[in-house]
């Protein structure tokens, strides 16, 4: 497979981290593209013209790009079925791991950042009505979740490593490193689990090198 067929835009240290993992995992071969985003690489025409949003990650395969890095890992995953790091179409477990690939966008990644940016115009509104409307509910019963969810088996379905470890595993740890959610030992002993994987080394040791450029 030529190189050109998996291309990544990245940005060291950033959400697109979590693909480059991914892309080890995955075990294919494939070109990092390294914005600046000091020189507004990622606001440039080229790139917009790739993601209008100027963010990364951005993921080409054979000519088609596409972003959001729940929806790359999930289409890495199922694109290279060898790797075994999704649950197929048709298994009883499908929905399961799908329900945790969207959970890390849409509500962990939100609590993190309603926790280290609290929005003033919901302060002096009702708690339990915010946590009726938010679709995360509340820190804590994000809290509760995933507590749960890492505590009782290797990974979150069972003893299968997945993309969606990579995701939920990411923002715990992300998480952890700012302060947004405590170090407590079923994180610490899941995330440690994730990062001792050989292959999360040598995307963190790549992005350890570019991040120091």
């Amino acid at each position: 497979m030529s190189q050109d067929n998996l291309i990544l835009y990245h940005v060291s240290p950033s959400r697109s981290s979590t693909v480059h993992w991914m892309l080890e995992e995955v075990g294919q071969p494939y070109t990092l593209k390294v914005l600046d985003r000091k020189k507004s690489e990622n606001r440039s025409v080229e790139y917009l013209k790739l993601n209008p949003s100027g963010k990364v990650p951005t993921l080409v395969h054979n000519g088609v790009a596409f972003s959001e890095t729940s929806a790359i890992c999930c289409y890495l995953a199922d694109a290279f079925p060898q790797a075994k790091l999704n649950i197929p179409i048709g298994h009883p477990l499908r929905g399961v791991y799908l329900q945790w690939l969207f959970y890390g966008p849409s509500c962990l990644e939100p609590a993190i950042l309603d926790q280290k940016f609290p929005r003033a115009e919901i302060k002096n509104i009702d708690p339990e009505v915010v946590k009726g409307s938010m679709g995360w509910g509340n820190l804590e019963t994000v809290l509760s979740i995933l507590t749960q969810a890492v505590s009782k088996t290797p990974y979150l379905l069972g003893e299968q490593f997945t993309a969606a470890d990579m995701i939920i595993g990411g923002g715990i740890g992300w998480a952890m490193f700012i302060k947004a959610f405590p170090e407590i030992p079923e994180f610490k002993n899941y995330v440690d689990r994730l990062h001792s994987r050989p292959a999360f080394q040598k995307a963190r040791k790549k992005d350890m090198e570019l991040a120091q450029k």
